[in-house]
């Protein structure tokens, strides 16, 4: 059923509403309330927030888009399997999903935080640096980033205090450079990855690739170079995989969590049914049907990554 304009635009506003009161001081609760909202009030009225801000999708209404982070968001779902995408540098999509984090640590569930932004082989690094008294965010970072890792850190300090406070497993669930570039000259099988990659997921990794280089990559390179996305997924499947006991929450690009082609096509049944997936998306954006939910956000400002790749036009019309 398809909701009439005043009814979004009532309906939006009262989920912005909520989401103000639960970060709102007690002055302003007890404005409107007369007493200030105690903490399983601020907790629902969250919940709800987070539910409606889930549902900013295209296409599918919005009671229906809510549901997966509604339910994720409440005491009754202790073990979540949840995958939540970015774009790396959108800073309010990455606000979004640590106030979704909090709220589902407050529900009740301990999940492992599984994180592309560190490296495999320096999981023994993040083990090391939570170990010392009073560790925090800043120094599980100096510890174990890659060295000339591009992360924009201040992003992803919220959720890493999160777990912390809450002593969660922090997993380290990327493929380093240097073993992509392997795969890319040597195959999968060089670093143990499974070759038998479906021709579906081939092709279309390798066209997102191509459309993610500005067309500077021709198709037999943005092939080979699809190999070393599939073992990217294939890794954090397998981390999935070992921590869905707990539960997880995975901290991925988009384009890892695409339900299609994704980190999900890598997971065993009944894990790839129940997980939900969440690809958080800018305006403009397609894509939409390879997620459960797309919660479409704000395009973040920044410079056209494609223009230095495209030809210089000289004066008369001659281009460099």
């Amino acid at each position: 059923m398809d909701h009439p304009l005043p009814f979004l635009f009532a309906l939006g506003l009262a989920l912005l509403a909520c989401a103000a009161l639960t970060l709102a001081g007690e002055r302003v609760q007890r404005t409107l309330f007369g007493r200030s909202l105690s903490a399983p009030r601020r907790r629902l009225l969250r919940g709800v927030a987070l539910a409606g801000l889930a549902g900013a999708t295209l296409g599918g209404g919005w009671a229906a888009a809510g549901a997966p982070l509604a339910g994720f968001t409440h005491a009754g779902a202790p073990r979540p399997l949840l995958l939540l995408g970015e774009v790396h540098d959108n800073a309010g999509q990455h606000e979004l999903r640590a106030r979704t984090f909090e709220a589902l640590l407050e529900a009740g569930a301990r999940p492992a935080l599984l994180m592309e932004q560190f490296d495999r082989e320096r999981q023994a690094d993040l083990d090391r640096a939570r170990q010392q008294p009073g560790a925090d965010a800043d120094e599980l970072i100096a510890a174990a980033a890659a060295p000339g890792a591009a992360w924009q850190w201040a992003y992803y300090k919220p959720l890493i205090a999160l777990a912390l406070r809450h002593d969660l497993p922090i997993v380290a669930a990327n493929v380093s450079r240097p073993d992509a570039r392997r795969v890319i000259a040597e195959g999968l099988q060089a670093m143990n990855f499974d070759e038998r990659v479906p021709p579906d997921i081939a092709a279309a990794q390798a066209q997102a690739i191509v459309s993610a280089h500005c067309g500077a990559v021709d198709a037999s390179h943005g092939l080979r170079m699809a190999a070393a996305q599939v073992a990217r997924d294939q890794f954090m499947a397998h981390m999935i995989e070992r921590h869905a006991e707990r539960g997880v929450v995975l901290l991925a690009g988009n384009g890892h969590v695409r339900r299609d082609i994704g980190v999900p096509r890598w997971l065993a049944e009944p894990l790839r049914s129940n997980a939900v997936v969440i690809g958080l998306l800018e305006e403009g954006d397609d894509g939409h049907a390879a997620y459960d939910r797309a919660i479409t956000t704000p395009r973040q400002p920044r410079e056209d990554p494609c223009a230095a790749l495209r030809p210089v036009e000289r004066p008369g019309g001659a281009s460099a």
